[in-house]
This record gives C-alpha cells, sequence and structure tokens, in this order.
C-alpha cells in the first residue's frame, strides 16, 4: 500500500510517501506558514522523482489537528482536493499522536506532545510507546504540570511547544533534538497505515479538520456579542 502524507499544522510543511512500513521519501520546509505555496509543489516533487502519479496512490492521509488553524484548514482541503472521485480512502491523524510517532521507537518512555496555543496554553497528549494516556487536550501550563506530578519519571517533550514548556515547568524532562520535535509527514504515515489496519479510514467527503477550541476570531465574535447582550 503506498500512502501519501501531509502535515502542515504548524510552521514545518512536510510531505511523505510511504510503501506499508518502508519510507519511500520525506520533505520538510521549516520556513513558515507558506503552506498554500507550498504543499502541491512538494507532493509534485516527490511523485516525479519516485515515478508516481496520484492514480498510485492507495491512501491519502494528513494531519487534521490540533495547531494553526490555517494550517490544518490547507492541509486537510489539499488531500481533499488529491483524493476527489479517486474513490480511494483517507485518513485524518491527530497532530499530537504524530508528534509521539516521532518517539514511538522509546516504546516505555513518557511522552508528551505540546504544540503552542497561545495565551500560555497548550495543545497536549500524553504516551506511553503508542498506547495513550491522556487524550488531545487544550490546557495551561500549570494544568500540564498537574498531570506530570502524578509520574515520577522524566518526561519526553515534542513540538513546537518544546520552549515554552520547558521554560516554565518543573517536573524533570529528558531533551530531545530539534529534528525530531518538527511535524513530521512520515509519522503521520506510520499513524494512518496503524489506523486504516484498525477499520478506522473514511472517504475523502468525511474528512474534515478537528479543533480543540474555537479560532481567535471566533473567540473575538462571541465576547462581542456576549458584550452587546449585556448593555
Amino acid at each position: 500500500m503506498i500512502v501519501l502524507a501531509l502535515e502542515s499544522s504548524a510552521i514545518a510543511a512536510s510531505v511523505a510517501l510511504q510503501k506499508d512500513d518502508r519510507l519511500l521519501a520525506e520533505m520538510t520546509l521549516n520556513r513558515g506558514n507558506t503552506h498554500s505555496e507550498n504543499l502541491l509543489p512538494m507532493v509534485e516533487s516527490l511523485l516525479s522523482r519516485l515515478d508516481l502519479t496520484i492514480d498510485n496512490i492507495d491512501l491519502f492521509a494528513v494531519s487534521v489537528g490540533p495547531g494553526s488553524f490555517t494550517g490544518v484548514r490547507i492541509g486537510v482541503a489539499t488531500v481533499k482536493g488529491l483524493a476527489f472521485g479517486k474513490g480511494k480512502p483517507c485518513v485524518g491523524v491527530s497532530t499530537l499522536e504524530a508528534l509521539a510517532e516521532n518517539l514511538a521507537f522509546l516504546s516505555d518512555s513518557l511522552i508528551c506532545p505540546v504544540m503552542n496555543a497561545r495565551r500560555n496554553q497548550v495543545y497536549t497528549a500524553l504516551f506511553r510507546g503508542k498506547n495513550c494516556l491522556l487524550p488531545d487536550s487544550a490546557i495551561s501550563v500549570e494544568e500540564l504540570e498537574n498531570i506530570l506530578s502524578a509520574y515520577s519519571e522524566p518526561v519526553l517533550f515534542v513540538g513546537d511547544g518544546y520552549d515554552l514548556v520547558t521554560s516554565q515547568i518543573e517536573h524533570p524532562y529528558l531533551p530531545v533534538s530539534e529534528r525530531l520535535r518538527l511535524q513530521s509527514a512520515a509519522s503521520v504515515a506510520s499513524v494512518a497505515l496503524r489506523k486504516t489496519a484498525e477499520g478506522k479510514s473514511l472517504t475523502d467527503a468525511r474528512l474534515s479538520p478537528v479543533y480543540l477550541r474555537p479560532s481567535q476570531a471566533e473567540r473575538t465574535r462571541a465576547e462581542k456579542m456576549k458584550q452587546q447582550a449585556e448593555k
């Protein structure tokens, strides 16, 4: 099974092609949120280098959030467009689960993906290897430290919230290289294959982003409506 996977939920844009358990190619650009300009050319470049076309793809995978609202929408829309009319299955992968997959080879370690959600909050989850201990959540750094206090072992943080969290918490942690902290389309592909084996694939029409909280624009609008209602 050949998998095309996209990851655009944060600053880095990543595209991967994988055949069963073997990674064929991965391309990552860590230059800022220009995913609308970069994703399709990256897909086309990888397919061309491997002498493949979209028709050769058996499974489409994409990170569906949490993360940048714009980045997540771009990734999901790109996959929906590529998969449209192909009759091929799609899989939406949690950005946090894909981040934890970067370190899944450390099967006994406590892995905590963290993404900066602004206002001193993080999108986070908790894993031991591939086993989820805490589902995707949007919480404060303080709340995260309270959760980690239940564990008497160092934690491994991954994601763009790494510096934010490690500068504030007192819980012991082990350093992780920047490369392993970045979002990876190869990890998205690996999780997608696992979910497909569990019967969790879907059609392109049903593929959609997953947000853990309203966008800033939605929150501002709700606050204005609340203020107007109180007058």
